[in-house]
């Protein structure tokens, strides 16, 4: 294997930008915003004083008293620390693939997936716009994003029954999921905390954030049946034009299994909207479908196992990622130099020009994720600082929360260190590098659409 093509692993990506993330604490001063809670008190950054000298590069023990930049040795204790953060959502992504693993081998999967495409004559001009649409307005709707991690390993294997990719199952899923979150017409994870934060009731200015969300989602359809279109150019791909789809009736036990599948599908998502499920139960749920699935699964006991250390087994490394990208939050925290980029990238926002005013939100944004993936994370460490500026400026309340989550959800679709991200690459098996090349020109489009959207809203005055 060549030097190429091992620096393309994601773990090595990874672990580059964990040591990036550990020389920056050396470069960029230490500072810090107080706080009211998890949300930071406009005008009160400071800069605090750092010892920068590289001596501290071989210190063991962290400093008592004042701000230093991270030494060798914690960059490494950074990563377990790392694992212990995400390790709800590791376990999570583990327990995932061990179900299907279990659907997989009772060969449950094919053959409804089968039934599927023999109803559409395998057309996938057809059955793809309709999932994604129903995908985009559950996560605009009612926020959905973990809930799928459920779906991915249907659609990757839906991709591969028709000659396609998997990395074109998970597109089909994500591009969707992340079109719903662009605007978050009634998404109440980012709205909650977003929109009380500059003075304006939660769900306000839907019917326009509406018309965004259709936009994002027509266009993230049409990027997808245009990369199924140029595949299948130099690709075998079974669409309407072959309709050999075995059409036959399911058994009875692949029937009882997926009415269990899609039962627990549904009540998840009722579950996730009544009782805001975290990721702990989240993954006893599915340890609970995993149980009822082994028992139907005609396996016994110890072929369900086997087929559930297998399924977990394929994802293991992925899940790994998912704690490296934790620790490089740490790393950020630990040097103290989190507040310092928020400070810095914030003062992007200028106060004489309503539309550079917005577009430099937007930018803030679009970098600050990198750092702070976290929606509600984001939200309470920048909008008490962006709604004052924007009022300054003056861009309206509802301008500087579309600025909000414009930055928040483009960079969320490839940005390595989104946990969120990178549990679906895990399910998926789909590597990072990967799949940046392939969402990277949807990227670049969502953000030329959005600089026009936002200056839109500015014309409106909201």
């Amino acid at each position: 294997m060549s030097t190429s093509t091992r620096t393309r692993n994601p773990l090595v990506v990874l672990l580059g930008i964990l040591l990036l993330a550990g020389v920056l604490t050396y470069l960029v001063d230490s500072g810090s915003y107080e706080r009211d809670g998890r949300l930071v008190v406009p005008g009160s950054y400071s800069v605090l004083d750092k010892d920068a000298s590289p001596s501290h590069l071989w210190r063991v023990s962290p400093v008592e008293e004042g701000a230093a930049p991270v030494s060798l040795s914690e960059l490494f204790l950074a990563i377990p620390e790392g694992l212990e953060r995400g390790a709800g959502l590791i376990f999570m992504v583990l327990v995932i693939g061990g179900m299907f693993g279990i659907v997989k081998q009772t060969g449950a999967v094919d053959a409804g997936l089968e039934r599927l495409l023999s109803s559409v004559r395998g057309n996938v001009y057809v059955l793809v716009p309709a999932l994604m649409l129903v995908f985009a307005a559950g996560s605009t709707f009612l926020g959905l994003a973990s809930e799928y991690l459920l779906i991915i390993p249907l659609m990757v294997a839906m991709a591969e029954r028709l000659g396609m990719t998997r990395l074109i199952g998970l597109g089909i899923v994500t591009v969707a999921v992340k079109a719903g979150y662009l605007s978050s017409v009634t998404n109440p994870l980012p709205l909650t905390i977003a929109q009380p934060l500059v003075g304006v009731p939660i769900f306000s200015g839907a019917g326009l954030r509406f018309v965004f969300f259709m936009i994002y989602t027509l266009v993230g359809i049409g990027f997808m049946l245009l990369v199924i279109r140029r595949y299948s150019k130099t690709h075998t791909v079974r669409d309407h034009t072959v309709v050999s789809f075995d059409a036959k009736p399911l058994s009875w036990r692949h029937r009882l299994m997926w009415l269990v599948l899609l039962s627990g599908i549904g009540f998840l998502v009722y579950a996730s909207n009544t009782w805001q499920w975290n990721k702990e139960q989240l993954t006893a749920f599915y340890l609970f479908l995993s149980v009822v699935l082994a028992f139907m699964s005609g396996l016994g006991l110890s072929g369900a196992a086997d087929a559930f250390v297998s399924g977990m087994k394929k994802i293991l490394l992925a899940s790994f990622l998912i704690g490296v990208a934790f620790a490089i939050a740490v790393t950020l925290e630990r040097g103290q130099i989190l507040d310092s980029v928020i400070f810095g990238l914030t003062s992007l926002v200028g106060d004489d020009n309503s539309w550079l005013a917005a577009q430099g939100m937007l930018v803030s944004q679009l970098a600050l994720d990198f750092m702070v993936p976290s929606t509600s994370g984001q939200a309470a460490v920048s909008m008490p600082i962006l709604g004052p500026l924007g009022q300054l400026a003056g861009v309206g309340p509802q301008t500087t929360v579309l600025a909000f989550l414009f930055g928040n959800g483009i960079t969320n679709m490839i940005t390595p260190t989104s946990g969120t991200l990178l549990a679906y690459l895990a399910t998926a098996q789909v590597p990072w590098t990967q799949w940046a090349k392939f969402i990277l020109p949807l990227c670049l489009v969502f953000i030329g659409l959005a600089t026009l959207m936002l200056s839109y809203a500015v014309s409106l005055g909201v």
